[in-house]
Formats: C-alpha cells, sequence, structure tokens
C-alpha cells in the first residue's frame, strides 16, 4: 500500500520523501495525501491516486506515520463503506494495510488536483454548517481534468471514476477466473 504525502504533510508527520514510484499494480492500494488549514485547524485531504475518490479528516493529533496510517485507513474504510464499497476496503486494502510505504506525489496532475480539491472543504469548513461526509459528497462530485473520461467531455468527477475503477476490475478478476479454467 502507497500513501504519496505532499511535502507539507510529510514535514509534519516526519516523514522523509525519497522516491517517485510508479502507480501502484492494484489502484485500490495508492492514495494520495494533502494537509491543508480550514478555520484555524488543519485537516488531511486523502484521494485515490488514480480516480481522486476523496475523504478528509482531521489533522489534529497525526505527528508521525503511525497515527497518520491509522487514521487514514479509518477514513477511508468509512467512506468506502458508507458509498456502498466494503467489499473494496475488505478485499485489498485491509489485507495490506501493515504493507504502507510512503512516497513523493505521483506526478504534477494529481498534485494540481489535490490543490484544486482543497478548495471545497475549506469553503465549506468556513461555512460551519458541513460535516466532513457532507464535504465528501461535494468533493466527489467535483469535476478534474486530470480524471477525464474522454477528450471529448474534457473532465470527470471522482465518484464515477472510482466507480468505474471499481467495475473494470471486477471484470479484470472475472476474465482472469475464466482463463484459468
Amino acid at each position: 500500500m502507497i500513501f504519496r504525502l505532499s511535502q507539507k504533510l510529510a514535514t509534519k508527520i516526519k516523514v522523509p520523501l525519497k522516491e517517485i514510484v510508479p502507480l501502484h499494480d492494484n489502484p485500490f492500494l495508492d492514495w494520495s495525501a494533502h494537509l491543508f488549514v480550514a478555520n484555524r485547524a488543519q485537516y488531511i485531504l486523502i484521494c485515490n491516486t488514480k480516480s481522486m475518490y476523496s475523504t478528509v479528516m482531521p489533522g489534529k493529533g497525526i505527528s508521525n506515520e503511525k497515527p497518520f496510517a491509522a487514521s487514514a485507513l479509518a477514513s477511508i474504510e468509512s467512506l468506502l463503506n458508507d458509498n456502498g464499497y466494503e467489499a473494496v476496503f475488505e478485499q485489498h486494502i485491509a489485507p495490506n494495510a501493515n504493507t504502507a510505504r510512503f512516497a513523493k506525489p505521483l506526478n504534477r496532475s494529481v498534485i494540481g488536483s489535490m490543490n484544486q480539491l482543497v478548495y471545497v472543504p475549506v469553503s465549506h469548513l468556513e461555512d460551519d454548517r458541513f460535516d466532513l461526509r457532507q464535504i465528501e459528497v461535494s468533493l466527489n462530485d467535483t469535476l478534474l481534468s486530470a480524471i477525464k473520461v474522454d477528450k471529448a467531455s474534457g473532465y470527470g468527477r471522482p465518484h464515477e471514476t472510482f466507480k468505474r475503477m471499481v467495475e473494470e476490475y471486477k471484470s479484470k478478476i472475472c476474465c482472469q477466473i475464466t482463463q484459468c479454467r
């Protein structure tokens, strides 16, 4: 499992970032994270690197890699469970939770998308009318060019991209099982 940290977050949790590693073979095991401030409190945006499917967690008390990994996994699990993807967490993420490693962000496109996504929770948190789950819904409905479906549309939404990713992964598994018989 890979956690790709922004420089700001890596500094906060005291993790030296030495390498850029390629996207994990299993896209459910590759997550990017960025630290931001809203209403004078720290928060951490966590995005699936391939789909930009996102969650937000409080940054308070996250001082090193262990509490970060534990809180990030809990936040990812909650996001997936709330949206009907329990099996993704149980089959892919939970068995690999102890293999977490930290790396630099994948590329500028991911960094740019995270910077764009941060505006959603900042505005909602400063408004004080939204909780983190409502913010997730808004985050995952944000149009992003980095995950565009095709050249004609120019944009994609994280929740739609993640759903397609789940469906593609299911069909790959089914094809592998069929080929084995």
